[in-house]
C-alpha cells in the first residue's frame, strides 16, 4: 500500500509529511522513557524482519490482486508502540531512498497510513485490551487478526481521503472506497494470521519480550533475548534473500483497485515538485524496484536487494534506538 507521488497533491504530501515527522518527534520523545535498552537491537533486527516481509506479495485469491505485510502491529507487539513507529519509519524511508518503493513526496502519508494508526492507536487501543487478561496463543491470534484488519482498513481508508483531498479525479471517491475496502479486509485477515503466528513463536520462546510492551515495563536484567534475535535475523535473511524470489506478480491492493478504476496504475503529473522528487529518488534509488538499475529483473538483484535493505534498515532502526538510548545516559550523568 505505498503511495506513489502521484497520488497527491504538494499540499496534501506537505501536510501529512508535517503530521508524520511531528509523529516521529513526539515517538522519539517518548521513547526517552518507554525504551528498553535490551529492545535496541530487536528494533534494528525487526525492521530488517519487516523490511524483507514487505518484499513478498501474496496472492489474494479470486481477484488478481496480490498484498504484503505492513508489520505496525508485529512491531508494536514486540517493541512496544513508540519503539516500532521509529522502526516502520525507518523501513518506509530506507524503501523510498534506496528502492524507488513509495514516492518521497507521499512519504509522509506511508508513515501515516502503515505506522501511525497500528502502533499508536490500534495496538494500545484494541490489541492490548484484548489480551490484557492474560497471554495466551489464542488471545494473541485474535487480537492480531483483528488489529491488523483495523489498522490496514483505516491505512486503506485513508488513501482514499488523500487521493480525494488531492483533487485527483481520475479516481473518485465512491469507486475507489468500494473497490479499496474489500480488498485490504483479506489482505489484512492474511496478515493478521500471520502476524499472529509469530508472535505466538516467539511468546513460546521468550514470552517476556511480549509481557514487556503490554505492562510497558522493561525486561527483567536476568533475561536474554540473544536466541530470539538470532532466529529472527535468519528469518529475515532467509525471507529477504530467498522467499522473496516467489512473490507474486499481481498488482497489490492499492495498484489492483487504481487500475479497475482508473484504467492504469500509473497517473500523471506535473509540475516542479513532482521533478525534483524525483530527480532525488533516481539519485539515491541503489537497485529501483529491488532490482539492478539495468532492469534485467534477475533473480539475484531481489536477492541483493533483500539483504542489503534488510541491513541498512537494521543499522538504522538500531541506531535510531541506541541515540536516543545514549541521549538519556548523557542527560541522567549531567543531572
Amino acid at each position: 500500500m505505498h503511495m506513489a507521488d502521484a497520488l497527491l497533491s504538494p499540499a496534501v504530501g506537505g501536510i501529512m509529511l508535517a503530521a508524520s515527522a511531528g509523529a516521529v518527534a513526539y515517538s522519539a520523545y517518548k521513547c526517552k522513557d518507554d525504551l528498553d535498552e535490551k529492545k535496541i537491537p530487536l528494533m534494528g533486527v525487526m525492521g530488517a524482519v519487516i523490511f524483507a516481509g514487505q518484499m513478498i506479495n501474496f496472492t489474494i485469491p479470486g481477484t488478481g490482486s496480490s498484498g504484503h505485510i505492513g508489520g505496525g502491529i508485529l512491531l508494536a507487539a514486540l517493541l512496544g508502540p513508540f519503539p516500532a513507529f521509529l522502526t516502520i519509519t525507518a523501513v518506509l524511508l530506507i524503501q523510498a531512498l534506496f528502492f524507488a518503493d513509495g514516492g518521497l513526496l507521499a512519504l509522509g502519508a506511508n508513515i501515516w497510513n502503515m505506522g501511525f494508526y497500528a502502533c499508536l492507536l490500534i495496538y494500545p487501543l484494541v490489541f492490548k485490551p484484548i489480551v490484557k487478561k492474560g497471554l495466551t496463543p489464542t488471545r494473541i491470534t485474535v487480537a492480531s487478526i483483528v488489529s491488523v484488519v483495523l489498522a490496514l482498513s483505516l491505512g486503506a481508508f485513508s488513501v482514499v481521503l488523500e487521493t480525494l483531498a488531492s483533487g485527483i479525479t481520475a479516481l473518485p471517491f465512491a469507486t475507489f472506497v468500494t473497490l479499496m475496502m474489500p480488498i485490504h479486509l483479506a489482505i489484512g485477515l492474511i496478515e493478521g494470521i500471520v502476524t499472529g503466528g509469530i508472535l505466538v513463536f516467539v511468546y513460546k520462546m521468550r514470552p517476556e519480550l511480549l509481557e514487556s510492551s503490554l505492562e510497558n515495563k522493561k525486561l527483567p536484567k536476568d533475561i536474554s533475548i540473544q536466541k530470539v534475535l538470532g532466529v529472527l535475523l535468519i528469518f529475515a535473511v532467509v525471507v529477504g534473500g530467498g522467499l522473496s524470489l516467489f512473490a507474486s506478480a499481481n498488482p497489490d491492493g492499492l495498484e489492483w483497485a487504481m487500475e479497475r478504476v482508473a484504467g492504469t496504475t500509473e497517473l500523471e503529473t506535473s509540475g516542479d515538485v513532482y521533478g525534483n522528487a524525483g530527480e532525488i529518488q533516481e539519485a539515491t534509488a541503489i537497485l529501483p524496484d529491488y532490482g539492478f538499475k539495468d532492469g534485467d529483473g534477475s533473480a539475484v538483484g531481489t536477492s541483493v536487494s533483500g539483504i542489503v535493505g534488510g541491513g541498512i534498515t537494521l543499522l538504522l532502526a538500531g541506531g535510531v534506538g541506541y541515540l536516543i538510548y545514549a541521549v538519556k545516559r548523557k542527560k541522567e550523568k549531567e543531572a
